[in-house]
């Protein structure tokens, strides 16, 4: 089964890559095309996709097809394409934040076409990948099962409604950058103390991996886990305390808030 890209930037290389290392889709199964000429077209030849001439071309060659463009040109090329998809009628699987499958639907002109909304983030790279999936009432059974399996090859997934995805995009769109800049701190703190950065880096990156490990395979609450932590009159209660005391969690709450407003375009 072909699989097009209308788009080749960081998401879209991020799935692809993701593809490869795992070995779910062969690369001559995977067409690409995208305004920069250069550049998708090195990547494909890099890793032998097929680079497409045109949009168009990309959806004539492919059965399922996904939109991985930004949001501001997303109009412009469901314009360009409208007449191929309804020709050919692909899956079409689009990662386009802040545009509905309704506005798909009314751009393209095909009642019955089959759409299936994702929301991924960027460690689909390396198949640890979190994504979200909210499919369209055309979209069949066996279609939405062929399009899960090709994201769960990526990581974990989870069916939403569209509604949620702004909360979605926060709570793991936006988060690994959250999260790094955490592991960031943490690494500053150690080359306080006499760590070389990269020490520092490789031991807090490592804390915090075994830390999601625990609370994914634990039946107790992340809450329940800092208290197992925390000794009575020990060191991690007095950092904790600290780290409140600095507004820690107000933040983190904060730079939710301030993400999921973003997205619905509050901000």
């Amino acid at each position: 089964m072909k699989i097009g890209f209308i788009g080749a930037g960081n998401m879209a290389q991020a799935i692809i890559q993701g593809w490869l290392k795992t070995q779910t889709v062969d690369p001559a199964e995977i067409v690409i095309h995208s305004k920069h000429p250069q550049s998708y077209q090195n990547y494909a030849a890099k890793y032998h996709l097929k680079a497409a001439d045109s949009n168009q071309a990309v959806v004539q060659e492919t059965e399922i097809l996904f939109l991985a463009v930004k949001p501001q040109v997303i109009s412009s090329v469901l314009s360009e394409i409208k007449e191929s998809v309804q020709s050919k009628h692909p899956i079409v699987v689009s990662m386009v934040t802040g545009f509905s499958i309704d506005q798909i639907l009314q751009s393209l002109q095909v009642e019955d076409l089959e759409v299936l909304r994702i929301m991924p983030n960027v460690n689909v790279e390396i198949a640890a990948g979190m994504t979200a999936l909210a499919p369209n009432k055309q979209l069949t059974a066996a279609h939405f099962a062929v399009c899960q399996n090709l994201l769960a090859s990526l990581g974990k997934t989870i069916e939403l409604p569209e509604h949620d995805f702004s909360l979605f995009v926060a709570l793991a769109g936006s988060s690994p950058a959250f999260i790094y800049l955490f592991i960031d701190a943490m690494s500053r703190a150690g080359v306080k103390y006499g760590f070389s950065k990269a020490q520092a880096t490789k031991i807090a990156a490592q804390a915090v991996l075994g830390s999601a490990q625990k609370v994914l395979s634990s039946s107790k609450s992340p809450w329940d886990l800092i208290d197992d932590v925390s000794s009575p009159g020990g060191t991690t209660i007095a950092g904790l305390l600290a780290m409140e005391e600095a507004g820690f969690m107000t933040s983190v709450i904060k730079g939710i808030d301030a993400t999921i407003a973003k997205d619905q375009g509050k901000e």
